[in-house]
C-alpha cells in the first residue's frame, strides 16, 4: 500500500479562509452587528451607511446591524428597516459597495419584541410572548420612557411575525445580501421566547424548554425554507441576562438550547453564532457539537474590546470558525491589515458611538500607504 507523503492541512489561523454555507470567507474576522442609529426617521440606508460598510469589506464577513423586519417591531430611533422597497433599495446599495471591495455581507433581521416602544414604532402596538415589561427605559424621540406593557402575542399573531421574518429575508437576498442573520439573541423578540423569565404562555410555545424553543425553531425553519439554509445565520445569547431574559437555571438553558441546537443541525444553516462569556467553555462547545456546523462566537460584548490576542486564541485553540469582533472595527476600517501586520491601531469614541453624523462613523483613519 503506498505511504501518503503529503503535508497534513495547515491548522486555521485567523487569516485563514473558511467557507459558510454558501458564503466564503477570506479570513475569520467577523464584523459585529453593531447598533449605529444612522438611518435616520426613514429608516433606509443613505451615503453615510453605504460608506461605512463599504469600508470594512476586507473583513471575512460583515453582519449589518439589527434592521427591522416591520415598523411595528423597530427598537430604538434610527434603526435601518427592511420592510419597504425603498429600505430595501438602500441596502442595495450598501451591498453593491461591500461587494465591489470583495466583501461579504450578512443582513441581520431583529424584531424587538417588548424592547420596542410606541414612540419608536409610530404609535404601533408592542407585541411579545408574554404580557411581562422590560423593567427600566428606553430612549424615544421624546426621550427616556419606561418601557411599556407589552400585549401577549396570540397564535396568530406569532405567525404573523414569522411570515415577518421570512418577507424581511426575501428582500435581504434579493438586495444582494449574501445572506441573513436571525436575531434570537440580547432579549428581544426570539430571545424573549427562550427564556422563562420572559415567556409564561401555556399553548405550544411556553411552559417546557422544548415549548419555548420551539417558535425560534419555526422561524429559522421557514426562513431557510424561503432563501436557502446554506444562507442563513442564526445568533443567540444564552445565560447573558439582557433587558430581564433571565436565563439563571444551567439545566433549563442546556435543555432550552440544546432543543434548539438539536432540531437546527437537520437543516444545514450558514452557521451559528454564540454570544458568551465562556466560548471555549463547556455550555457553548457542547451547543456547537449537537449544532454541528459552524460557530462563530463573541465575548466582546460583555465588558472588554476583544483583541487580535483573544481573536487569534479562540481560532487556534479551535473553540470557534470565527470571531466576531466590535469596537475594534468601529474604530478601524482596515483592521485586518492592522492585526495581519502587527500596526497599531485607533482608538474607538464610545460617545460618538450613537451620534448621528460622519463623525466617529466613517471618519477614522486608514493605514497611510509607504
Amino acid at each position: 500500500m503506498p505511504v501518503n507523503t503529503s503535508d497534513p492541512s495547515p491548522a486555521p489561523s485567523l487569516f485563514s479562509p473558511v467557507t459558510f454555507g454558501k458564503i466564503e470567507l477570506a479570513n475569520r474576522i467577523v464584523m459585529a452587528p453593531l447598533t449605529r442609529v444612522r438611518a435616520g426617521s426613514s429608516g433606509i440606508p443613505g451615503d453615510l451607511m453605504v460608506e461605512y460598510y463599504r469600508q470594512r469589506a476586507s473583513v471575512g464577513l460583515i453582519i449589518t446591524e439589527g434592521t427591522y423586519p416591520d415598523h411595528a417591531s423597530q427598537g430604538w430611533v434610527g434603526a435601518p428597516g427592511i420592510a419597504t422597497d425603498e429600505q430595501t433599495a438602500g441596502w442595495q446599495r450598501v451591498t453593491e459597495a461591500v461587494h465591489a471591495e470583495g466583501g461579504r455581507i450578512v443582513l441581520q433581521i431583529m424584531h424587538a419584541g417588548r424592547a420596542a416602544h410606541p414612540d419608536i414604532n409610530g404609535g404601533r402596538r408592542v407585541l411579545a410572548p408574554s404580557a411581562i415589561a422590560i423593567d427600566g427605559k428606553v430612549l424615544t424621540g421624546k426621550g427616556e420612557q419606561p418601557f411599556p406593557i407589552p400585549e401577549a402575542m396570540t397564535t396568530a399573531e406569532a405567525q404573523a411575525a414569522l411570515q415577518d421574518f421570512v418577507a424581511a429575508a426575501r428582500r435581504a437576498v434579493e438586495a444582494g445580501a449574501d445572506g441573513v442573520e436571525i436575531h434570537g439573541a440580547n432579549g428581544y423578540l426570539l430571545h424573549q421566547f427562550l427564556s422563562p423569565a420572559a415567556n409564561q404562555r401555556t399553548d405550544e410555545y411556553g411552559g417546557s424548554p422544548q415549548n419555548r424553543a420551539r417558535f425560534v425553531v419555526e422561524v429559522v425553519t421557514e426562513v431557510a425554507k424561503a432563501v436557502g439554509a446554506e444562507r442563513v445565520g442564526l445568533r443567540i445569547s444564552p445565560e447573558i441576562n439582557i433587558s430581564d431574559t433571565f436565563e439563571t437555571d444551567r439545566d433549563d438553558v442546556l435543555a432550552t438550547y440544546g432543543t434548539l441546537a438539536d432540531q437546527l443541525r437537520p437543516l444545514g444553516l450558514a452557521y451559528l453564532s454564540v454570544l458568551h462569556g465562556e466560548p471555549g467553555g463547556e455550555l457553548v462547545q457542547e451547543l456547537r457539537q449537537r449544532f454541528a456546523g459552524k460557530l462563530i462566537v463573541n465575548n466582546g460584548f460583555l465588558g472588554g474590546q476583544t483583541t487580535r490576542e483573544d481573536a487569534t486564541q479562540l481560532i487556534e485553540a479551535d473553540h470557534a470558525d470565527a470571531v466576531v469582533v466590535g469596537r475594534a472595527l468601529i474604530a478601524n476600517p482596515d483592521l485586518v491589515e492592522r492585526w495581519q501586520n502587527g500596526h497599531p491601531e485607533n482608538e474607538p469614541r464610545p460617545e460618538l458611538f450613537y451620534a448621528p453624523g460622519a463623525e466617529g462613523y466613517t471618519d477614522y483613519p486608514f493605514l497611510q500607504a509607504g
